[in-house]
């Protein structure tokens, strides 16, 4: 058994860099840049109106003004102010010529001469061109992942095609006699198949391509037919179930049948003690545990970061440190653990309501796992501790 800082280790660096590919960009939410997107113009490009008011000379802000042309958004200034004038203008339009100084309508008097006067302590309501950006600016770093607030980016600065990497292809099979697929009633002996199908959506969530093969019977051939085609069609395979010490659990011997180098079978974590990771020719294998909840944290605390890696991302988690709200207690301290929790409206962490691996109704409600350090056998109320979100 390795600890689990050997192990990440370990699994990053057997991560080996995906090719990249040109996509459009309403197509790249998930995706990770492959190179810096710079500004194209100015942004704004135009001095522009934060409110709406009246664009006139700083200078003659304490005289009445003749108002000679209204501008709205998108619309271009007719005229130049000059001295003893002024023009309307809305939110987002261009500032005219001659025009120092946008004050906001609320300040001002306008009479049925058409003429204006203001009041009040104004503030000057321009945003300047360039202020935001400037062409030529780096807007996006390489190694971001995409998501709706970089889409937006991407159209304002006319970057319509993108250079990402490609998504690594992720199969997905999941083992034993005891599963069946969630259209199927269960016999009593029987569960639904959640962690095969939890994994597919927590692949995609990461930005890769998940590719799912179905259930494989308790059976070393068919297993092993599995695996093999697996590791021959995809860049990762993940198996859950099989990788314990059951006489049925055949994974680990198949992979060494297969010529498959595994690098670790134990971790030390809970949940998730026996998860496996192996290499064949630049493909990865991971055996996660059965259990649902032990294979959604060794899926985000391994597996994540491997394909984060290889898309080259920069960031693999958001880790809080929150104090605890309450104290808590273990049996047994050999294993760092990840525990279920909530974050309260104080800001402290709340154990969830936890039973076990299996207890998977215990996710929707967290809003995270709290690490408990290996050795660590009880907290206090008040210490502190690393919380990674989902």
């Amino acid at each position: 058994m390795i600890l689990f800082e050997e192990a990440l280790h370990i699994v990053l660096q057997k991560a080996s860099l995906a090719p990249t590919e040109s996509i459009h960009f309403s197509e790249s939410a998930g995706r990770v840049l492959a190179a810096d997107v710079l500004s194209d113009m100015d942004m704004p490009p135009f001095d522009k109106a934060a409110m709406d008011g009246f664009a006139i000379r700083e200078s003659e802000i304490n005289h009445d003004l003749e108002i000679i042309e209204t501008i709205a958004a998108g619309q271009t200034p007719q005229k130049e102010i000059s001295p003893g004038t002024a023009a309307r203008i809305m939110t987002g339009a261009p500032v005219p010529k001659g025009a120092d100084f946008v004050i906001q309508v609320e300040l001002s008097e306008t009479a049925c001469n058409n003429r204006v006067a203001f009041n009040g302590h104004p503030k000057n309501n321009i945003i300047y061109q360039g202020s935001d950006i400037k062409t030529g600016d780096v807007v996006l770093h390489k190694g971001q992942q995409l998501d709706a607030r970089h889409i937006a980016v991407l159209a304002s600065v006319g970057c319509t095609q993108v250079e990402v990497y490609k998504k690594p292809l992720v199969g997905i099979i999941s083992t034993g006699d005891e599963i069946v697929e969630p259209s199927q009633k269960p016999t009593p002996s029987q569960i639904r198949n959640s962690n095969g199908h939890q994994l597919i959506a927590q692949v995609a969530d990461s930005g890769a391509e998940p590719h799912y093969y179905g259930i494989v019977k308790d059976d070393y051939q068919l297993t092993r037919d599995a695996i093999e085609k697996g590791m021959n069609e995809c860049d990762v395979l993940l198996l859950t179930g099989g990788v314990s010490m059951g006489d049925f659990d055949f994974v680990p011997k198949i992979m060494s049948d297969l010529g498959i180098d595994i690098l670790f079978d134990k971790v030390a974590v809970q949940p998730g003690k026996p998860t496996t990771f192996g290499v064949k020719n630049n493909k990865v294998v991971f055996g996660l545990p059965g259990n649902p909840v032990s294979s959604f944290i060794q899926f985000d605390i391994l597996v994540k970061p491997f394909i984060y890696k290889t898309m080259n991302a920069d960031q693999f988690e958001l880790t809080l440190k929150l104090p605890l709200a309450s104290n808590y207690t273990r049996k047994k301290a050999d294993r760092s653990a990840y525990i279920p929790v909530t974050i309260n409206n104080k800001s402290q962490v709340v154990p969830a309501n936890y039973h076990g691996s299996a207890h998977i109704f215990a996710l929707p409600q967290s809003h995270g796992v709290a690490v408990i350090p290996r050795g660590v056998f009880q907290l206090k109320a008040g210490d502190w501790v690393d919380v990674r979100l989902f």
